[in-house]
């Protein structure tokens, strides 16, 4: 034992008077028994004050690092001191809590194994219950990540990601210069969204300058309620891939069942989808140069959705707020003269929303940014094979996230 004394100088009050091995549900551990010293002072866990006398005592068994790669028991004799002021309570140490099962350097230790590997693999590691595991680790990310921090944050990007299969969702809030998750809500509404800006002080809402979003009413009248000062700023990404959705997708759609008895031409336009959605500085390779070529050449309707594709992606490149408006205007007006119904149809729904896409010219925000960080979400979800505790998912996102110099 005495070749062991760093090992156990660990059990402040304590001390270690046999060890023996045992099989355990995992397989072979070592139990060491615990004895009490009888010179060390009696401290309330409530209120911390030295206590003179012994209330009762219980053995308990606890868990600690493991020894030489098998998993570690204890036996503890816990005492409940008598407190003058609290009554009855459990003496204070240092190393276990008043109501732990496992030692604090354990529960560090398991958090730490948490960085680099799943939460089944480091409670097999362990020799713990899965559920002791996660317990440990939320209840460390909730003291480090559980409050919502506003400080110096003046500008934010917001977005919704997939948290299971059927269309369930959550929402993200970003700091947009530090790249920090601020807050994750479940869900996607105008109510689901609200506990944000209701955690904020006055201040804190009035000091929000704008806002990167998608074109989701929701976000946008929640914006306008709690931080009317802020400016909304639609994001150039979510705009483009609806109107390939809705234009040019339908547009192609029709085109091929225009020329259905043309089995050619029906071919090279039903082929033609990646390459109309592509923006057209990526398209490398010469023999889809040539193919772009080819359907736009052939494609009065198709040509014309693409051009209009990129002059509204130059909405989002202007410096100047007047010169963005002329652009906007002339482009409206191209829309809705040219006959194609898909296209007059995505100009009307887009025209309510044209002052946030002119204010990129003030603020040169996007939620690119989020796309990188939904990206790193689905990565954390399949590590984990998918989070069956919401919160606890939440705030490992929050953990991967915590901002640049933070």
């Amino acid at each position: 034992m005495h070749q062991c004394t760093c090992l156990f100088a660990y059990f402040v009050g304590y001390r270690v008077v046999s060890v023996a091995e045992t099989e355990g549900k995992t397989g072979p551990e070592y139990v060491f028994t615990l004895e009490a010293q009888q010179s060390r002072e009696l401290v309330c866990s409530q209120c911390r004050s030295v206590c003179s006398a012994v209330h009762d005592r219980v053995i308990r068994r606890i868990s600690d690092l493991p020894v030489f790669g098998r998993p570690a028991r204890l036996l503890v004799p816990r005492q409940r001191v008598l407190c003058p002021s609290c009554g009855p309570r459990v003496e204070h140490l240092d190393w276990l809590g008043p109501n732990a099962r496992i030692t604090g350097r354990l529960a560090d230790y398991a958090s730490s194994l948490l960085s680099a590997m799943t939460v089944l693999e480091a409670s097999g590691l362990l020799g713990l219950d899965w559920k002791t595991v996660r317990n440990l680790d939320k209840r460390r990310l909730e003291r480090e990540y559980g409050q919502l921090d506003m400080a110096g944050v003046r500008l934010l990007a917001m977005d919704e990601f997939a948290i299971h299969k059927g269309h369930r969702y959550a929402t993200v809030i970003l700091d947009y210069d530090t790249r920090r998750v601020l807050w994750i809500g479940k869900g996607r509404s105008r109510a689901e969204l609200r506990p944000f800006f209701e955690a904020l002080t006055a201040e804190q809402r009035g000091q929000i300058q704008a806002v990167a979003m998608d074109m989701n009413a929701s976000y946008e009248l929640e914006l306008k309620q709690f931080c009317p000062r802020a400016e909304i700023v639609y994001d150039l990404f979510h705009v483009i891939a609806k109107y390939g959705r809705e234009v040019i997708g339908r547009v192609r759609v029709d085109e091929a069942n225009r020329v259905r008895a043309d089995k050619p031409q029906r071919k090279l336009i039903k082929g033609s989808t990646w390459l109309l959605l592509r923006n057209r500085e990526n398209i490398t390779r010469e023999a889809d140069k040539i193919r772009l070529a080819e359907v736009l050449n052939a494609n009065a309707a198709l040509l014309t959705v693409y051009v209009l594709k990129d002059d509204l992606k130059n909405l989002w490149k202007q410096a100047d707020e007047k010169q963005a408006r002329s652009l906007w205007e002339g482009w409206l007006e191209r829309a809705q003269e040219s006959g194609i119904q898909a296209l007059i149809k995505f100009a009307r729904r887009l025209a309510p929303y044209v002052e946030g896409i002119i204010s990129s010219c003030r603020w040169k925000l996007n939620t690119r940014v989020l796309e990188g960080i939904n990206n790193r979400i689905k990565v954390i979800k399949r590590i984990a094979y998918g989070y069956r505790d919401d919160d606890y998912f939440f705030l490992k996102i929050k953990a991967a996230f915590p901002g640049v110099g933070r």
